[in-house]
């Protein structure tokens, strides 16, 4: 079973972010999605097998669902160069060659339940990122209608909420109002598809590009459980917060080991490691209606 914490890959220059290495082939990208998982702003030192490969598949299951204007050109490794093509056994199903655009500089967040930060704020202002929301509402309750909310892209530390004029002011406000209304389109059928798979898409986070022309694009990873919290239908009450398919096996562990967050982490026993790639492998078998297979875990 590969697990792939880097992806070096000769004569080409590498730009690591948390999980995921980037080559710049001059107007393209190639994004490699590694096993690296991150929490609490660090990268752990334990590797999450075949998560790179679980959260391209289920991207690219995204991309083609939603058939929106999105940077992706290819994931044959032969499109990228005969470097990458050598490296077939490591990178297969986790490259994407893509175009390079200029990245907004936004985290396009659309939430439709009170969860995370939201619930945090509404608690003590009855608001989520300014929003006025009614009063009265419990952890993990439906919204009236979902909400656009976006963050700055911070490159350390936790992405900053803003207010829709704020975001305006940074990127103007034709740009601002085109972004919030594709990410709330988005929202709206990747959750209704997510229910009729037993699942609720509570909140979820876009980010966007441009190109030298001004056309807009979808990119980076697409509702994956890195970017967004789905919670299992049959087990959601309102005041309380669901189970979700995503890394909390990780949290919760880190929170019960006295680390103290501002030292590199400890390294992850292995069941927490196992129930957490289990918990990213149904996640993509239910929201796909396809099985990984166990030719994915051979490799």
């Amino acid at each position: 079973m590969t697990v792939l914490l880097h992806s070096d890959v000769p004569g080409y220059s590498c730009r690591r972010g948390k999980v995921r290495d980037v080559y710049d082939l001059g107007d393209r990208l190639v994004i490699i999605a590694t096993d690296r998982i991150s929490a609490f702003d660090w990268v752990l030192p334990t590797a999450i097998p075949d998560k790179g490969r679980i959260l391209t598949a289920l991207t690219l299951f995204w991309l083609n669902y939603l058939d929106v204007p999105n940077h992706l050109l290819s994931t044959d490794l032969a499109d990228m160069g005969p470097a990458f093509a050598e490296r077939a056994a490591d990178l297969a199903g986790r490259a994407c060659l893509v175009r390079k655009a200029s990245v907004v500089p936004i985290e396009c967040v659309v939430r439709g339940y009170l969860a995370g930060s939201g619930w945090k704020e509404y608690q003590r202002y009855g608001t989520v990122c300014g929003i006025a929301l009614p009063p009265g509402l419990t952890q993990s309750a439906r919204l009236p209608e979902a909400i656009f909310t976006p963050a700055t892209k911070e490159e350390s530390g936790h992405d900053q909420n803003i207010s829709f004029e704020e975001m305006s002011d940074l990127i103007g406000r034709d740009l601002a109002l085109s972004l919030r209304q594709r990410s709330l389109d988005i929202y709206q059928r990747a959750s209704e598809h997510a229910h009729s798979c037993g699942l609720i898409l509570a909140d979820t986070k876009f980010e966007w590009g441009m190109l030298p022309d001004g056309e807009v694009l979808l990119i980076d990873e697409v509702l994956t459980p890195d970017s967004s919290r789905f919670w299992p239908a049959d087990q959601y009450h309102e005041g309380a917060s669901p189970p979700s398919f995503d890394k909390q096996f990780v949290r919760d562990w880190l929170e019960t080991t006295g680390w103290d967050k501002n030292s590199p982490p400890p390294p992850l026993p292995p069941e927490v490691v196992e129930r957490t790639a289990a918990k990213y492998r149904e996640a993509y078998e239910r929201l796909t209606g396809q099985s990984l297979g166990s030719s994915l875990a051979a490799r």
